[in-house]
């Protein structure tokens, strides 16, 4: 059994201290492999040197995240073309609109997101949206950009039902994550309704921690309890949960 977890910031100042021994706990649980999704030009070197030190089990992505489109969000466009010029990555990611932190940017934030969107159609690869308090206008962007070559993975996903089937519609994978073993998270009510094929594991760490660890710091190894809500929820075994989602990861990620 292989479980893929497809968005894990493990570059993260909170893993400094223990890193390598995290790692290893999600590899003794199966996790073998950690989509690594960027942030803005301040992580690059510390994905850069992650991927170093795990070669064979980290995978990274290149893009800007809303919440670090500021003032100078041309100049870290620029990095995140700059990257991509000089090496390959698995995915744009993540990218999106977040308006929880703050609603001003939201001109820019579409701007950055329907650039980043070109990108991932130049160079053929999938995107990572990020989506906080912002479906109507993620959506209207996918409206308006949606092409055959448009693909990739709503991360995150907490949404309605009719909100997941909208998603999926644009050629969108659901990552599910810790929230679906929350009491309040909603998704428990109506995932077991939208066919596996459309569903990926993720742990979103060291954010979104899983019961019972809600509130700790995340971890990739912590990906045990969503396989075990879904398996619950689905009625199936564990190991097809794992099974299914990574077949799902690698025909996203082409790996």
């Amino acid at each position: 059994m292989v479980i893929t977890d497809t968005h894990t910031h493990l570059y993260s100042e909170s893993f400094d201290e223990d890193r390598h021994i995290m790692i290893a706990r999600a590899k003794d649980a199966n996790i073998k492999r950690f989509f690594i999704p960027a942030i803005d030009s301040s992580y690059t070197e510390s994905m850069y040197k992650l991927e170093a030190d795990f070669p064979d089990e980290v995978f990274l992505m290149m893009g800007l995240h809303p919440t670090s489109v500021k003032e100078n969000y041309k100049e870290e466009l620029a990095h995140v073309e700059a990257q991509f010029k000089k090496r390959s990555f698995y995915a744009v990611g993540e990218i999106g609109i977040d308006l929880y932190w703050d609603k001003s940017t939201l001109p820019i934030q579409i701007e950055a997101f329907k650039h980043q969107i070109n990108l991932a159609k130049k160079y053929k690869l999938p995107i990572v949206i990020h989506c906080r308090e912002a479906f109507d206008e993620i959506f209207q962007v996918l409206e308006e950009e949606k092409s055959d070559d448009l693909f990739g993975i709503f991360h995150c996903f907490t949404g309605t039902i009719e909100q997941a089937k909208q998603a999926i519609s644009y050629n969108m994978k659901l990552g599910i994550g810790g929230v679906v073993t929350f009491k309040n998270g909603k998704i428990d009510q109506f995932i077991n309704q939208i066919d596996l094929k459309h569903i990926v594991l993720e742990t979103d760490s060291p954010y979104l921690a899983p019961k019972p660890y809600r509130g700790k710091r995340n971890e990739s190894s912590y990906i045990i309890k969503v396989v075990e809500k879904l398996s619950e929820l689905y009625g199936i075994s564990e190991e097809e949960i794992a099974k299914i989602t990574t077949e799902n990861s690698k025909a996203i990620f082409g790996i």
